[in-house]
């Protein structure tokens, strides 16, 4: 069991490195995630989001009593810039029809999952980072729906009903699932030991759902180069970075103290990239190249958000050293 602990902490912190080598190892070999298809990707999301509610707690969610201004402009930011950013960069690049869904949908989802540990690395608000993300979460079965609608709306019809209940299903009802078997269970003495076990489980479930989308878009990365991926990645980047850096000036504008400052940049930057990628499969399924910005966000953002917190912690140091 220990060897598992300590692969999941391994897991855990090398999570973009994984992430990219299962996507490098796909593309040579596209069988090998062909079964990570509709129903198969949707469960597991769900298993991501179980481990999720695993490991919040009852304090987690009064947070969002306890701070409901933080909160509230925290999921203002979310809701706004990132969906905003996505639809001018679909304008601005051009996009073709299946990668605007992508990028749009990436930015109509949640906060990433992981958001909370890249807020502890450098020095966050981890309170405020987490209940951020159980606020965009319990938030996304109606907002992510209706941003498409009004985002994307022209592109292609949107099932506002049937995405707002395949969010439910894969979201909220598997973190609620998490969240009463940490309540019941927390007290017993195997239970932190299952928790420990939680993020490799994660991430090797999100690489999961990343060599599926390179399975599916083997065939058109093939025919259109690497001309197709560079162009998806430089929006990708752009998207992610934009939403940091307008996620900061928010806090700012908010009279954010630098911890919070920091918190909000990253939990307004990082989507969750794993739900765009299942509602992509499961509602454009026509459009299959509309997985493919869903895929690189995924991979990139855990980059990204690594980045951007080792940034701040140099930041603290040269602060530190002036002093």
């Amino acid at each position: 069991m220990l060897f598992f602990i300590r692969l999941s902490q391994w897991l855990a912190a090398n999570a973009s490195l994984f992430i990219i080598a299962i996507a490098v190892l796909t593309f040579f070999v596209p069988d090998l995630f062909a079964w990570v298809r509709g129903t198969t990707q949707t469960v597991i999301l769900g298993i991501i989001m179980l481990t999720m509610g695993l490991t919040l707690t009852t304090n987690d969610f009064r947070i969002l009593a306890r701070r409901p201004h933080d909160i509230l402009i925290g999921a203002c930011a979310q809701f706004f810039i990132m969906p905003c950013v996505a639809y001018v960069l679909v304008k601005v690049f051009h996009l073709e029809p299946a990668l605007a869904l992508g990028i749009l949908l990436v930015g109509c989802c949640p906060g990433g999952v992981s958001s909370n540990i890249m807020s502890y690395l450098c020095h966050g608000d981890v309170a405020f980072s987490v209940g951020m993300t159980c606020a965009s979460t319990l938030l996304a079965p109606v907002m992510t729906p209706l941003l498409m609608e009004l985002t994307a709306g022209q592109i292609i019809e949107i099932d506002a009903i049937g995405m707002f209940l395949n969010i439910l299903i894969v979201t909220i009802i598997p973190v609620g699932i998490g969240c009463f078997l940490n309540y019941n269970y927390s007290q017993s003495k195997h239970f932190p030991t299952i928790q420990s076990l939680m993020p490799g489980l994660s991430v090797i479930s999100l690489a999961c759902i990343v060599g599926g989308v390179i399975s599916t878009v083997h065939d058109s990365l093939i025919a259109r180069g690497l001309w197709l991926f560079l162009w998806t990645f430089a929006v990708v980047f752009c998207h992610n970075t934009l939403g940091y850096v307008l996620g900061y000036m928010a806090g700012k504008v908010s009279g954010f103290n630098k911890a919070k400052k920091r918190t909000i940049s990253i939990e307004v930057g990082m989507q969750n990239a794993g739900l765009a990628t299942v509602l992509a499969g499961n509602f454009f399924a026509a459009q299959p190249l509309a997985v493919l910005p869903c895929a690189i966000s995924c991979a990139w953002h855990s980059i990204s958000g690594t980045i951007l917190a080792g940034i701040f912690l140099r930041f603290d140091k040269k602060t530190e050293n002036k002093e």
